[in-house]
């Protein structure tokens, strides 16, 4: 690799090298390694890395492939091997038992949010009515997808009954826009209670229990089953054993296994509840790699994989069931075209194929988030005064990108702004002058620490909010008479971050004419959820756009610039801002972190070690999370971990809802859960979730880490995570350090490798041909 300052060994630390950490012991480390209930009689038990840690990315090269796990459900984090090792396991014994399963899935705050919205629907479409410029939804839809949509559109508006093919407990949302009591909220300094799962009723799970040792899976199941398939689960897995598939964990051999074990002979690889079931699985599988949709010829692939005789008859029988809808991306050639004719009487192919029509299966959550994300994304264009005479706040900025944000933003309704670390000055030069202006602008982030950032950039701390507090109504102006967000102005920083569904709840609480800023870097790594909303954005050009020309200054930001194109350069770091580690093995790899962590920062820098984030690729592993953060705690925290496996002063990173990962610390445990302090704000985590919500976080992964800094980070590279690291991954890795960072490299040419030819994941998604084919500003007038 092209050598950074500081590679020669020692630079930062000369300790002997120490083995490999041994697993940790139970109820030490935490919901990781919590003992599970055995479950070694059912053969081939569920692959736990089919279920990603609920706060990583999807799709993400976290997990490194080839990185060993313990294997029990609570390691179900670790999606290192992702579709190669689930097409791998495709002809595995079907006769398998289905074992443990990680625990259920919740719906995410963005997910209630979604259900909320659904009941209001009427108004919604009346709204959008009313407007002078109507904007036309579904327009990307024909035939039978079009059917489809409109169906779903007069389940959701109440018109018509429907049945979901997954019966799956209605979320109990309040309204989406609650009429404000008073102009500010009100406040609360109690702390913040983390969300509970919907109790299950003891007969339910008895029931359940009983169905369960019937196929001969696990009782271990019942819990998650009833989380995922409601209070009807032992009915509904009597009658359709496949459900089981929506189970986290679960794979198609163990649903397998247990259908033929309750059904006999009467089931077979053809039967319809079995295909539909794939389909679904198919989907939410995909959904968790960050793709809203599925090629169709992928779909029927993955099923002739799964030894289903007709893929093609599946797929039909899945869309006629409601499991999923089928959109047609392209256009397709009219009759004319068809018969065209060249002059010498015969067609030219060429050009009749020359837009070929992709036929997509998606999840009608997605699909209807996308289409309600760029409906609410067009509105705010067409509605936004475009009249606005900001000039005298352009020339009083204190650079010139900043400047150009603010004059584009005088122009437009909706922005895209990107540039690194540094420009996020601009975003905060922006709402101060809106604000001098006397209009209501924001700043969102998605992190704490990123609101303090943006405080401390505007220099008001009520200008900047985290997103779950602005939705919420626990931070920011709350909501006005209509029920939409009282802003003129929001601008949302780390838009990367942004998933489908969150980004469809924000923009729909946007009011008319209110203006909206994306801001982010598009180099670091995407969000947790499924969707690609800012690069969406960005390739469709369905707004302005403003590119930042204000450099990440300093040694790591040179650094982090030349990843960002390609490029692993050597940089010059006197002040060794910047230091590489070399290192043999894994073992020399924790041993080098912990006295990175304790010692050598601390003492050549003056950063204490809870300034410090360890980051590395996998969960799993010798040098994974795990095996780091039990590492780090005999060091830096030891204890018996007395409150389920922590202990007071213990770092963690906690998981409210997929995809949000909030580092705390340790205070204390009473009855009422364990109670955390994340950046301030007091969090009480009730027992039952802890197992399932929190872990220790002196390490975390790069997703985990994504939005945050640290005055100084140590990225941990071991051997056996080279197939994990990509360029988006080592970019956001690489930048999460401000004074300092120190790599621990053990990957040898893999690393310039990712940076020079490993890109991000593609990911399949309707949002951009749907922005596309949304009429302009211009257009609509």
């Amino acid at each position: 690799m092209t050598a950074l300052p500081g590679e020669t060994p020692g630079t930062v630390g000369t300790d002997t090298p120490q083995d490999t950490v041994s697993p940790p012991e139970a109820g030490v480390e935490g919901p990781e390694h919590a003992e599970a209930p055995d479950a070694s009689d059912a053969p081939d038990a569920p692959d736990a890395s089919d279920t990603p840690d609920p706060s990583d990315a999807p799709g993400a090269p976290d997990a490194s492939e080839g990185v060993e796990s313990s294997g029990t459900p609570a390691d179900a984090d670790d999606d290192a091997r992702g579709d190669a090792e689930a097409e791998a396991d495709a002809d595995a014994d079907a006769d398998a038992a289905p074992a443990e399963a990680a625990p259920a899935v919740e719906l995410s705050e963005a997910q209630a949010e979604l259900a909320a919205q659904r009941e209001l629907r009427e108004r919604i479409e009346k709204r959008k009515a009313e407007k002078a410029a109507p904007i036309a939804a579904g327009t990307g839809l024909s035939g039978t997808a079009a059917d489809l949509l409109a169906a779903v559109r007069a389940v959701e508006s109440g018109e018509k009954a429907g049945t979901a093919f997954f019966d799956r407990p209605a979320a109990t949302p309040a309204s989406r826009r609650p009429a404000p009591a008073a102009a500010q909220p009100t406040r609360t300094s109690a702390p913040e209670a983390a969300p509970t799962a919907r109790p299950a009723t003891p007969e339910a799970l008895d029931a359940v229990r009983a169905v369960l040792a019937e196929g001969g899976a696990p009782e271990a199941l019942a819990r998650p089953a009833v989380g995922a398939l409601g209070e009807q689960a032992a009915e509904l897995l009597r009658t359709d054993p496949w459900q089981l598939l929506s189970v986290p964990g679960v794979r198609p051999e163990q649903a397998d296994g247990f259908a033929r074990a309750l059904l006999g002979a009467d089931c077979g690889p053809d039967d319809g509840r079995r295909t539909a079931a794939l389909v679904g699985w198919l989907l939410e599988r995909a959904a968790l790699q960050g793709h809203t949709a599925l090629d169709a010829e992928a779909v029927r692939t993955a099923l002739a994989e799964r030894a289903v005789g007709d893929p093609d008859a599946a797929v039909r029988d899945a869309v006629e069931k409601g499991v999923a809808l089928v959109f047609q991306e392209g256009d397709e050639p009219s009759a004319d075209d068809a018969g065209a004719a060249d002059s010498d009487g015969e067609t030219d192919e060429a050009d009749v194929a020359r837009e070929p029509v992709q036929v997509l299966l998606g999840l009608d959550r997605y699909a209807l988030a996308e289409e309600s994300l760029a409906d609410g994304l067009a509105r705010l264009v067409n509605a936004c005064e475009k009249a606005a005479d900001w000039a005298e706040a352009a020339a009083a900025a204190p650079g010139p990108s900043a400047a150009e944000l603010i004059r584009t933003t005088a122009a437009a309704g909706l922005v895209a702004h990107s540039g690194g670390e540094a420009a996020r000055a601009e975003p905060a030069a922006l709402i101060a002058a809106a604000r001098g202006l006397g209009l209501r602008a924001l700043g969102a982030t998605h992190s704490e620490d990123g609101r303090r950032r943006l405080a401390a950039a505007t220099g008001d701390p009520d200008t900047a909010v985290t997103l779950s507090g602005l939705l919420s109504g626990a931070q920011g102006p709350g909501r006005d008479e209509d029920g939409a967000l009282a802003l003129d102005l929001l601008v949302v920083l780390d838009a990367p971050q942004l998933d489908v569904e969150g980004a469809a709840v924000l923009v729909e609480a946007l009011a008319d004419g209110a203006r909206l800023v994306l801001s982010g870097d598009p180099g670091v790594l995407g969000s947790a959820g499924a969707g690609r909303v800012f690069a969406d954005v960005l390739a469709s050009h369905a707004c302005p756009q403003v590119v930042s020309r204000t450099p990440d200054p300093g040694p790591i930001g040179e650094l982090v610039s030349g990843i960002g194109i390609g490029e692993l350069n050597q940089v010059d770091a006197p002040g060794k801002e910047v230091v590489i580690v070399p290192v043999r093995d894994a073992g020399e790899a924790v041993h080098r972190t912990v006295q990175l962590v304790a010692d050598s920062v601390p003492r050549a820098f003056g950063i204490p070690a809870e300034e410090t984030q360890v980051i590395t690729v996998g969960h799993g592993g010798a040098a994974g999370t795990r095996a780091l953060n039990e590492a780090l705690k005999q060091r830096l925290n030891p204890g018996p971990g007395r409150f389920g496996g922590f202990d007071p002063g213990d770092r963690v990173v906690h998981v409210p809802a997929p995809g949000r990962a909030v580092p705390g610390v340790v205070l204390s445990a009473d009855a009422e859960g364990l109670r955390l302090d994340c950046g301030g704000v007091p969090v009480v985590v009730p027992q039952e979730r802890v197992e399932s919500s929190v872990r220790h976080g002196w390490a975390l992964s790069a997703h985990q880490a994504a939005g945050m800094r640290w005055p100084a980070a140590v990225v941990v590279l071991p051997g056996d995570a080279a197939q994990g690291l990509s360029r988006p991954w080592v970019y956001t890795a690489f930048g999460r350090g401000e004074r300092h960072l120190s790599v621990v490299h053990g990957v040898d040419q893999a690393l310039p490798h990712a940076v020079a030819q490993v890109p991000a994941q593609e990911r399949t998604t309707r949002l951009r041909p749907l922005l596309e084919a949304l009429p302009t500003p211009d257009a609509a007038s």
